[in-house]
């Protein structure tokens, strides 16, 4: 089998931080969300996957190069503009030719891998298969109208929908759903929807499967969800101080993570909590559920329940929580409470 990731699409739920950058390539954790759904691909055995690439196209080649470094092999195919998760699908043809295929949304993460998922749709040799999650809410999903274990049809974000299981964004497929896809007409955003594919499927008499995860998944879509999958994903790290790492005069509690080159000096820092390399923490208190990125610096200051990317300063700031900073963003003395939503380059300085 093969592997279609979408990493596309302009994430403008998540502005200020793609206005400057990929949405996929956010951090969750120090890591890019785009590395989850590739890892899972890899660890299910699939090693040639397509990358589905927009207006970012370069920043996302630059980030994931050829596909070595995650033991697969990457081709980038390029979708000229958002037209939807089936025309992100169809743009990749010629790519999976006659073999099946894994889509997975770039964005997503689920807790758990898709191997299971993989290896039995592998052997049903049904012709699409999709992965459901019951929500809370779901009206904002494609949701499954089932007759009892059956999937009669998926429906598109309904005021009323027909169950609460939504469509979480992993899907399989043979070659045939091209010939569906290629039919559609767009919906009335301008779209070929995945849930108009799954029902030209289920309507050409083809056998569709589902499955029901209990297991945690996040649509990075917006600010909050990407604090809520950082908070999860941070929950899974083990206790590791690299050997490169000074901790100097500080208190390292819990499950941290220290990588390498980074000083944390007369500080303390609470689990989960990750810290990447070069960074330097001095005088703080850092954590519970922060993701410090690398080279950032964070003097005289409280952070917790957030995500400092990349070469980034937080100074005399006794408490910013809940909060995202961009990369190469500078913060000095923002108030006790302080919740930060700045984009890459963003400069705040507050009057004493």
């Amino acid at each position: 089998m093969k592997g279609i990731v979408l990493a596309g699409g302009k994430g403008s739920r998540l502005r200020p931080f793609t206005y400057s950058g990929a949405k996929q390539l956010v951090p969750i954790a120090n890591t890019p969300v785009l590395h989850f759904p590739v890892r899972q691909l890899v660890e299910a055995g699939i090693r040639e996957i397509a990358l589905v690439v927009g207006e970012t196209e370069g920043q996302v080649r630059e980030a994931m190069g050829d596909g070595s470094a995650f033991g697969a092999r990457f081709t980038y195919v390029r979708q000229e503009a958002p037209l939807g998760i089936a025309h992100g699908a169809l743009v990749c043809r010629e790519f999976a030719g006659d073999e099946a295929f894994v889509l997975y949304l770039g964005d997503n993460v689920l807790m758990g891998g898709i191997a299971g998922f993989v290896e039995r749709f592998a052997r049903s040799g049904a012709d699409g298969a999709l992965i459901l999650r019951e929500v809370e809410d779901p009206r904002a999903f494609g949701v499954a109208r089932m007759d009892g274990e059956r999937l009669v049809e998926v429906v598109e974000k309904p005021q009323r929908p027909p169950s609460n299981l939504a469509v979480i964004g992993v899907y399989a497929f043979r070659p045939v759903v091209f010939d569906v896809i290629a039919a559609q007409q767009p919906s009335a955003r301008g779209e070929l929807e995945i849930a108009d594919a799954i029902n030209g499927l289920l309507a050409r008499g083809c056998r569709v499967e589902v499955e029901v995860t209990p297991r945690e998944w996040i649509d990075t879509g917006k600010m909050e969800d990407i604090l809520a999958a950082n908070r999860l994903l941070l929950g899974t790290v083990e206790r590791r101080i690299a050997p490169g790492a000074l901790v100097r005069g500080s208190r390292v509690e819990g499950a941290v993570v220290i990588d390498e080159g980074a000083r944390v000096e007369e500080s303390e820092v609470i689990g989960p909590a990750a810290i990447g390399a070069g960074a330097h923490i001095a005088g703080s208190v850092i954590g519970p559920n922060v993701a410090i990125g690398e080279g950032c610096r964070v003097v005289r200051s409280r952070v917790e329940d957030a995500i400092v990317m990349n070469h980034s300063e937080v100074v005399d700031c006794p408490g910013v929580a809940q909060s995202m900073l961009g990369r190469f963003t500078r913060v000095v003395g923002a108030p006790a409470g302080a919740r930060l939503t700045l984009g890459d380059h963003s400069r705040v300085e507050a009057a004493g």
